[in-house]
């Protein structure tokens, strides 16, 4: 199984700034060995299952919680029986079509 995670997180308390809060999280998710894609609106994780994929978010707050009255949380799921890698296959197999359309 597959299961790609586009998620957010970030307090909202905290600031204009919450790079610092977000640079934690990264860190936490490069911690726990799964492969990840950090973007610009978000990051992408991807994880064998379901519950690791939540996993990774309850962890997430919970290293936000202590020093945040308030926390954003976006996520959006995609879960596939398949193998993994996704994470880059999906990109290749749109750009490979966008290179067969320009020629």
């Amino acid at each position: 199984m597959s299961v790609l995670m586009n998620f957010a997180m970030f307090p909202t308390d905290k600031g204009a700034s919450v790079s610092p809060y977000v640079a934690k999280i990264i860190e936490l998710i490069g911690g726990l060995g799964y492969e990840f894609r950090l973007t610009a609106m978000g990051t992408i994780v991807e994880t064998p299952t379901l519950q690791q994929a939540l996993d990774v978010v309850d962890k997430a707050y919970k290293l936000l919680e202590p020093d945040c009255e308030r926390v954003y949380v976006s996520i959006n799921l995609d879960i596939r029986k398949s193998d993994l890698g996704r994470i880059d296959g999906k990109v290749k197999s749109v750009t490979e079509k966008l290179k067969k359309s320009n020629q």
